[in-house]
């Protein structure tokens, strides 16, 4: 009688601990991100499932115009592609320029630039992790601690929307 008991808890338990800690894979369909926050949100059907600190680029105030303005996008984009980075760890390609960021590029003859990516930060031995994470250092990329990132890379498919707002 006594294992009967001891089974029916353990059942309980693991059921309880499944139904509070719903795992997050395959769920994530919208990425958020709040600049002026400095706070990326994974989503699920319109809820925040988990937050992470980002610094973004060293012009953080307004959208990205051009090539070289150190300035993080502000639209709607997807995750397109990913790769590993010997210099920032792991990266996840955000599909910039859209049209519209294209448009406003063409009005004042500039280029609107690519290659703005989420990734981790340097492994460097002059300064540690934490430094990255105190101020905004990017050209326009999103970045976040590498093991904040290695979280994001496992639980976001390519294809995923990315919404950027100021």
């Amino acid at each position: 009688m006594r294992w009967l008991i001891a089974v029916l808890c353990l059942t309980f338990a693991a059921f309880s601990h499944a139904n509070a800690m719903p795992t997050l894979d395959g769920r994530i369909d919208k990425i958020l991100v709040l600049k002026s926050e400095r706070k990326l949100s994974l989503m699920s059907n319109g809820k925040v499932l988990k937050s992470y600190r980002v610094s973004l680029g060293k012009r953080p105030q307004g959208p990205k115009l051009a090539e070289g303005d150190n300035r993080t996008p502000e639209g709607f984009y997807w995750v397109d592609w990913r790769k590993t980075s010997d210099k920032y760890n792991l990266s996840i390609h955000i599909s910039y320029p859209n049209a519209r960021d294209v448009a406003k590029a063409r009005e004042k003859s500039l280029s609107p630039g690519g290659m703005i990516m989420i990734h981790g930060t340097p492994m460097d031995d002059e300064y540690p992790e934490w430094y990255f994470s105190t101020l905004d250092w990017t050209n326009g990329c999103i970045a976040m601690t590498n093991a904040d990132m290695r979280e994001v890379w496992s639980l976001v498919k390519d294809g995923t929307l990315i919404e950027i707002r100021p």
